[in-house]
């Protein structure tokens, strides 16, 4: 639809209050530990002739997830999700939801490592006609984490990145998880060190 006062002859309209608002109040933080590596197997016999030594399994990756107990989207897996407060810091909301969610402060030992995600997903949400671009983290904690769980949630799970795509809802969760495969866990990565917290 064309109105003639606002038409330019570059094709772009004049900004207006018209369209979705956009929120970044919203931060995620993806918890993930190591698992132990299987032990390795013994060299079959024609690696043994062709001289090839024995390999250790890589250690595998496994996110936790929470199942939230309220609206909206009750009965769903998610990584910890909150608001930002007044005056605080994507990263400090990091750190407050996962010690309220979880019950892990960040001086905690089972914490290894803090990360800001660079990569933001935005999504839309029509219920509240917003388009969210969230903060999202990655905190590497301990093997053996248990997460003592707040009335928001009714229970956890772990889930092995090899069913990252089966596990996780959105888009932009599975594409947070494969940013902290590439990024964070990668020996190869240029930006791990760069986007560490803690």
């Amino acid at each position: 639809m064309s109105h003639a006062a606002d038409d330019r002859s570059d094709g772009y309209q004049p900004y207006t209050s018209n369209g979705p608002r956009v929120r970044t109040d919203v931060v995620d933080v993806y918890v993930f530990t190591r698992t132990a590596p299987p032990p390795p197997s013994p060299p079959r016999d024609h690696d043994r002739e062709a001289g090839w030594p024995a390999r250790a399994p890589a250690a595998g990756i496994e996110f936790l997830q929470v199942l939230r107990a309220g609206e909206p989207l009750m009965n769903t897996w998610h990584p910890v999700m909150g608001h930002i407060e007044p005056g605080e810091t994507a990263a400090a909301t990091a750190r407050r939801e996962v010690r309220e969610e979880l019950g892990l402060d960040p001086g905690d030992p089972r914490v290894l490592g803090l990360w800001a995600l660079e990569q933001t997903h935005p999504f839309y949400i029509a219920a509240i006609n917003a388009i969210v671009m969230s903060p999202r983290f990655a905190l590497e904690v301990a093997p053996g984490f248990a997460p003592t769980l707040n009335t928001e949630h009714t229970r956890h799970r772990w889930v092995p990145q090899r069913d990252i795509d089966a596990a996780f809802m959105w888009p932009g969760q599975k594409a947070s998880c494969r940013e902290i495969l590439t990024e964070i866990v990668a020996d190869a990565s240029l930006s791990r060190d760069a986007l560490r917290l803690v």
